[in-house]
């Protein structure tokens, strides 16, 4: 389904339930934040925000995304699998031979089709250009700031056009912009990413790079901006394909290199000059739950800024999921899973990203398994496909469980499970903004491999212990009083894990832990991996102690293995697989980049939002989701000192 604009969208919201709309005056500072992270954790993703009092000419949409019954009416579609197979229709379609002539004749039809997908450019001015700011001042929109140790107020749901200055090829990203002046803000592209590609082949020639912002439109336009598509393929296509209709562009008026969606209800146009010095941009609460800490990045001049006849600002916020992120990322996760099983991983049946693995950090995949070793075939093919090249834990089943049921699948790895041999460790590119790398964007992976095992792959000589020893939580404290609290109900559900949390204290202190640990009780025999986290959290709650360990892991350097003989039985070994997710510090792990904060709404704040939640109209008293996580803080500041 194609939408006219944002605001037939909005219209479609409203008239699916699925909008609330404010009337009492939100700051943008802060508090526009805070009421859409109490909503968009209030069960389901909530509803979506229409700000319409912000103190500027312009209302505030937000949470449009958040929740999957608003991704599909974004997307047009009744549910987000439709995308899926209407892509796997297309690809058998183009595969398929066509010896005859007649199968020749038939196939015409359908390339009239594919050119109605392709984007294309008219004469004039579009709707987005019917105000024209006399002089342009980023600052005359209500721009939000997120959180408390934010660098500032940012863009957040900007759709970037750059250009190819060697051969024209568009690319469309979303990439976060700080405001630092009335016409200058960063511009955050990360160097994995194509418009920093473009950068870089505008500083080779020594010219001015044209960019255009579009905020609003078709809401697949935002969608499409954040699509891992392969490069020099238009993102604008894709909107095409799930709008079943060709985007409409026109040429910006002081950057007329680039276009933009004539619909649009913004557009901010300048230039990125490739000579000039790069700009300290951050901190900013980001999509990990965490604080992107300070880095370089380009400046943005700003040329013009054009907006439709009542204009609409969209916006959005990331920070401790789920957010409304998590659904954009779901749409992801069905939608291109179909060309990454017909292109490059045919064995893939399904994929799935828990919210708690924010994107990269978790990947589950079930293969239709049929030969020993393809489950490190599909890791190295996974790992090497696109953005899936930033995955840091993949775990692997096959067809004897169903994924989305997570209770049943962990039963079904750690019973699949050999922690030595079936557990593999990798390296390489990761997203820069994972903290617990050593480096900057390139760390450890993690793949286990949760398959049922051919005869080829089953290691004689390993076997646990059966689970008839108790597990004393209060014992394993007493031993060791650095453990604060014990998880040990996973064992009790035939899963063989422990959760653990622990205040270290001593250099090497998680590593000696886990050895005296598996050495001290008869019942590790039993379990198979145990998952250390912080001591400010709580293991009993798995949702954050899993969030926290993902984000905290680097697989390669902080896993620990344990083996040795089994007790009743000299002639087997047992292993058991510790894997270290607490926070690291130069001190205690010789770990020398700055640590980040996880992110958290300040005391003014929710005060604030507190006092005026009867007068906002969206239902009942929601306290912020923020009071769970205060004890989990590391000071006061973006970065852990």
């Amino acid at each position: 389904m194609a939408y006219r604009n944002q605001q037939e969208f909005i219209n479609q919201l409203e008239k699916a339930g699925e909008l609330l709309r404010i009337s009492t005056y939100v700051n943008p500072v802060l508090e526009m934040a805070e009421i859409t992270d109490r909503i968009s954790k209030s069960g389901g993703g909530g509803k979506a925000l229409l700000f319409e009092n912000t103190g500027y000419d312009f209302p505030v949409l937000m949470n449009a995304y958040g929740s999957e019954k608003r991704m599909c009416l974004a997307l047009g579609v009744s549910d987000l699998d439709e995308v899926a197979r209407d892509i796997e229709a297309l690809f058998k379609m183009i595969s398929a031979p066509r010896e005859s002539m007649l199968d020749k004749l038939k196939f015409l039809p359908k390339l009239s089709q594919f050119a109605s997908w392709m984007p294309k450019v008219r004469s004039g001015r579009g709707e987005c250009q019917e105000i024209i700011m006399a002089s342009p001042d980023i600052k005359k929109l209500p721009v939000i700031t997120c959180w408390p140790k934010d660098g500032g107020p940012f863009v957040t749901l900007p759709v970037i056009h750059t250009k190819d200055p060697n051969n024209g090829i568009r690319n469309v990203g979303m990439y976060r912009m700080q405001v630092f002046d009335s016409t200058l803000t960063g511009m955050h592209w990360h160097k994995h990413k194509v418009s920093a590609k473009h950068f870089n082949e505008y500083k080779k020639l020594g010219i001015k790079m044209p960019v255009a912002v579009v905020l609003g439109g078709d809401p697949v336009y935002a969608y499409s901006a954040t699509a891992p598509l392969p490069e020099n393929v238009d993102e604008y296509m894709l909107a095409g394909f799930l709008r079943k209709k060709k985007v409409e562009l026109v040429r910006c008026i002081t950057q007329p290199d680039i276009e933009v969606p004539a619909d649009a209800d913004f557009v901010i146009e300048g230039y990125v000059d490739p000579e000039e010095d790069l700009i300290w941009e951050g901190p900013f609460g980001d999509h990990t739950g965490y604080y992107s800490l300070p880095d370089f990045y380009p400046r943005f001049h700003i040329t013009a800024i054009t907006h439709r006849r009542q204009a609409v600002y969209p916006a959005t916020i990331v920070g401790i999921p789920p957010q409304e992120d998590a659904w954009l990322g779901k749409a992801t996760e069905r939608i291109f899973l179909a060309p990454i099983k017909m292109t490059m991983v045919p064995e893939i049946v399904d994929m799935d990203m828990p919210v708690e693995g924010v994107f990269h950090n978790l990947v589950i995949t079930q293969i239709r398994k049929e030969y020993a070793g393809q489950g490190q075939k599909v890791m190295n093919a996974m790992w090497g496909a696109g953005q899936m090249m930033f995955n840091k834990i993949l775990v692997l089943v096959d067809e004897g469980v169903r994924i989305q049921h997570y209770l049943d699948l962990a039963r079904y790895v750690f019973g699949n499970l050999n922690p030595v041999s079936d557990v593999y460790f990798s390296q390489g590119p990761m997203d820069v903004l994972d903290h617990s790398c050593s480096k900057l964007g390139f760390g450890g992976k993690m793949c286990i491999d949760g398959t049922r095992k051919f005869e080829e792959e089953m290691d004689g000589h390993f076997s646990m212990g059966a689970a008839e020893v108790p597990i004393k939580a209060s014992a394993i404290m007493e031993r060791f009083p650095e453990i604060k609290a014990v998880n040990s109900s996973l064992p009790d559900l035939e899963i063989p894990c422990l959760v653990m949390a622990v205040e270290k204290n001593r250099p090497g202190h998680i590593r000696d832990l886990h050895r005296a640990l598996c050495e001290s009780f008869d019942f590790v025999e039993s379990i198979k991996m145990i998952l250390y986290v912080e001591h400010t959290v709580d293991p009993q709650d798995l949702t954050t102690a899993l969030w926290r360990f993902c984000n905290n892991l680097d697989p390669k350097r902080d896993a620990l293995v344990f083996q040795r003989s089994r007790l009743d039985n000299p002639l087997l070994n047992f292993s058991c697989l510790g894997l270290d997710g607490t926070r690291k510090t130069r001190d205690l792990d010789n770990f020398q980049r700055d640590w980040p904060n996880i992110i958290v709404a300040d005391d003014a704040t929710i005060a604030a939002v507190d006092r005026k939640w009867d007068a906002l109209g969206i239902g009942p008293f929601l306290s912020s989701p923020s009071l769970k996580y205060r004890n989990q803080l590391y000071g006061k500041e973006a970065a852990v000192v």
